[in-house]
């Protein structure tokens, strides 16, 4: 079977990219770190019980906070130490002084053998445990054990992970909306500020409604009083470059500063209007579930329901045909102007759900939120392979596009460039992006 690889590269080139600069993060942030997964807890376990027997006494010190391991390696620990038959008698997740007073408190007639410790509480057991040991016999006999360290990348530690999925999520959603306006040969300058717009108007309508205790149904009604704003924007949008043929770059342009000014002209105050309830509203920013952060399960279905429609539906088909031949699909009985509506309104409405997404996270209506993020949006866009001529481009393209935009900018993060540099590699990425497209257009 003879392959050919321009058309293999065009289709597979994102994922190949995101592949190398996965293999580069990883090398890269490639460091030895304390282990905290249950395969290492089970085999410290099993040295124990190979050590001290069944029915050995344990204790459990873990660091708690942001410093420490975690309960999720508190739990792992006693998980592991009880399958093999020893005897967890407490698990300690604190500070160390949380530790000094539990080691005391142990009673004399139950006199520990060990204490299976995180890499914090390891060092206060070798500083402090011989002294504690003269003020409570029943440490005579313990000793401190740890897991190994392990060799392993930051960058593939499952929180790293989430958090990539987490950073990306509004971006992600967005560059869905703004992928169908580049199909159509269009573009969407304005969506960075209807970022700042919605989430202004979303916390000024939730302070309407409910004041500083707003009910869960405040909540909802000011999201989605922030989402229909924007989408009555992206309507206007729409009938400008539609009935009066005015260019998309310049309609938008304009909605960008009009969006931006209006998020501050709404507050007296330019530092946003916290909204309460905080942990009802948190939910879509912050909270998480299975296994993810709730932002990024939303726009894993988002992208799904997306390619769906793309590729399964006769609008999908529609916003082809326009991006490849405008008159040709009019005269094939294409309703053109209304697919155009239809594209602008989607990404108004998305980068309304964005704005939403970011007031829950920032818990306030911020109207210096989603300061260039249509820098990020349109980088990803076409990244993902979605050509600026318009009639190409797919969802699953724009999906692998905004990791690659998260993966860089984690690296950044990591590697602590700052916000300015940052800027200037996302600019450099757009325009090897574009590069590539109009070699990818001649080529063709």
């Amino acid at each position: 079977m003879k392959i050919h690889y321009s058309s293999f590269f065009s289709d597979y080139g994102s994922v190949l990219v995101l592949v190398i600069l996965c293999a580069v993060m990883s090398f890269a942030t490639l460091k030895e770190q304390p282990a905290t997964s249950y395969a290492a807890a089970k085999d410290l376990a099993s040295d124990l019980l190979s050590e001290k027997g069944k029915g050995a006494k344990v204790m459990i010190l873990v660091r708690g906070g942001s410093k420490g391991a975690g309960p999720e390696f508190a739990k792992n620990l006693e998980m592991a130490i009880s399958d093999v038959g020893l005897v967890v008698v407490k698990n300690v997740q604190g500070t160390p002084r949380d530790a000094r007073k539990a080691l005391l408190a142990q009673p004399q007639s139950q006199p520990l053998v060990a204490l299976v410790t995180d890499q914090h509480m390891s060092v206060f057991c070798s500083d402090h445990l011989s002294d504690l040991a003269k003020g409570n016999p029943a440490l005579a006999q313990a000793k401190s054990y740890s897991p190994k360290k392990q060799t392993w990348p930051i960058f593939l530690k499952k929180d790293n992970l989430r958090n990539v999925l987490k950073q990306i999520s509004v971006v992600a959603v967005i560059a869905i909306g703004m992928t169908l306006v580049i199909i159509t040969g269009g573009i969407d300058l304005s969506v960075g500020s209807l970022i700042a717009f919605s989430a202004v108007v979303t916390a000024l309508a939730i302070h309407h409604l409910g004041g500083a205790n707003p009910t869960v149904s405040d909540l909802w009604l000011g999201s989605l009083a922030g989402i229909i704003a924007c989408s009555i924007i992206g309507l206007c949008t729409g009938a400008f470059v539609t009935l009066f043929k005015v260019p998309a770059f310049i309609v938008t342009l304009g909605v960008m500063f009009i969006a931006r000014g209006l998020a501050f002209l709404s507050l007296e105050k330019p530092n946003g209007l916290p909204i309460g309830n905080e942990e009802s509203f948190k939910w879509l920013g912050s909270g998480a579930g299975l296994g993810l952060h709730n932002s990024a399960v939303l726009m894993l279905v988002l992208y799904l329901l997306a390619h769906i429609m793309m590729s399964r539906t006769s609008i999908g088909r529609y916003i082809y045909a326009v991006g490849g031949n405008p008159e040709a699909a009019r005269l094939s009985g294409v309703p053109v102007q209304k697919v155009l509506v239809f594209v602008y309104v989607l990404c108004a409405l998305l980068a309304g759900l964005g704005g939403v997404m970011t007031a829950s996270l920032q818990m306030s209506g911020d109207p210096k939120a989603g300061g260039l993020v249509e820098l990020q949006v349109i980088a990803a866009v076409v990244v993902g392979g979605t050509s600026l001529a318009g009639g190409k481009g797919k969802i699953f393209g724009t999906l692998i596009g905004a990791l690659i935009i998260g993966v860089i900018k984690n690296g950044m993060n990591l590697a602590e460039i700052q916000g300015k540099e940052q800027d200037v590699i996302f600019g450099l990425v757009i325009l090897v992006a574009v590069l590539v497209d109009q070699l990818k257009n001649r080529l063709n």
